[in-house]
C-alpha cells in the first residue's frame, strides 16, 4: 500500500519525537542518582524505542523508510537536559520538569498526528502510542509536583 506525503511526514514526525525522548530519557537515567528514577527514565526508554520499531514497520508496510536522525529541536532538548542535570547537581524537581518539557512536544505530536486522516491500522496504533506517552507526561507531572512540594 503506497503511503501519502502528509502521512509519511506524520510518522516521521512521530518517530523522531520517539527518538528524541528515547535518547532524552537515556540521558537522564545515566544521569540522575535516584534509583526511582533511573529505573522509570529506563522503562521510557525502552517504551519508546519499542515505539519506534512499531511505526518504522508502519512505514516499511507502507513504502517508506525512516532516516536514522532525530530532530534538531530534540538534540537541543537533551543537550539542555545534561546541562540541567549537571548544573542543578541532581536537582529532582529540575530534571523532571525538564523530562515533563520533553514530554509536552511528544504529546502535541501525537494530538497533531491523530487530526489526520491516518489510513487503516495506523490509527490504533498512533492512539495507543498517544495514550502512552501522554500517561507517562501525566506520571512525571505528578512526579514533579511531588518533588516541588518536598523542597
Amino acid at each position: 500500500m503506497k503511503m501519502d506525503k502528509e502521512v509519511q511526514s506524520t510518522i516521521h514526525h512521530l518517530i523522531e519525537r520517539c527518538k528524541d525522548g528515547a535518547k532524552g530519557y537515556k540521558t537522564a537515567s545515566e544521569d540522575i542518582e535516584d534509583k526511582d528514577l533511573k529505573d522509570l527514565f529506563r522503562k521510557y526508554a525502552v517504551q519508546r524505542d519499542s515505539m519506534i520499531t512499531e511505526l518504522q514497520d508502519q512505514l516499511h508496510k507502507m513504502g517508506a523508510t525512516d532516516d536514522e536522525s532525530s530532530s534538531i529541536e530534540g538534540t537541543i532538548h537533551r543537550a539542555w537536559i545534561d546541562i540541567k542535570s549537571i548544573v542543578t547537581t541532581q536537582d529532582r524537581a529540575r530534571v523532571l520538569e525538564e523530562c515533563e518539557r520533553g514530554e509536552d512536544y511528544a504529546v502535541k505530536a501525537y494530538k497533531e498526528a491523530l487530526d489526520k486522516n491516518l489510513p487503516g491500522e495506523l490509527k490504533p496504533i498512533v492512539q495507543q502510542q498517544y495514550d502512552d506517552v501522554k500517561s507517562a507526561h501525566d506520571h512525571i507531572r505528578s512526579l514533579r509536583d511531588a518533588a516541588k512540594a518536598n523542597k
